[in-house]
C-alpha cells in the first residue's frame, strides 16, 4: 500500500511538472497576437497619415486654384474697368473737340 501510495504521488508531481512546462507557451500565443495587433494598428495608423495628407494637398491645391482663378477675374476687371474708363475719355475728348470747332462758327 505504502508503494501504491509513493508512486501515485511521484505520478501526481510528474504530471504536476510537464503541466506547468505547457503554460508558458499560452502567453507566447498571446503575446504573437499582441504583436500582430500593434502592427495592424501601426498600418492603419500609415494609412490614416497617407489619407490625411492625400486630403490636405487636394485642399491646398483648391485653396491655389482658387487664388489663381480670383486673380485672374481681377484682371478681368481691371482690364475692363481701364477700356471703359479709356473710351469715356476718348468720348469727352471727341465732345470738347466737336464743342471747339462749333463755338468759332457760331460768333462769325
Amino acid at each position: 500500500m505504502n508503494k501504491l501510495i509513493a508512486t501515485l504521488i511521484a505520478g501526481l508531481f510528474a504530471t504536476s511538472v510537464f503541466a506547468q512546462t505547457a503554460a508558458p507557451a499560452a502567453p507566447a500565443a498571446a503575446a504573437t497576437q499582441a504583436a500582430k495587433a500593434d502592427v495592424k494598428e501601426k498600418k492603419a495608423d500609415v494609412k490614416a497619415n497617407a489619407m490625411e495628407a492625400k486630403t490636405a494637398a487636394k485642399a491646398d491645391a483648391k485653396v491655389a486654384d482658387a487664388k489663381a482663378d480670383a486673380k485672374e477675374t481681377k484682371v478681368k476687371a481691371h482690364h475692363k474697368a481701364v477700356k471703359a474708363k479709356t473710351k469715356a475719355k476718348a468720348s469727352a475728348t471727341e465732345a470738347k473737340v466737336d464743342a471747339k470747332e462749333a463755338a468759332p462758327a457760331a460768333p462769325k
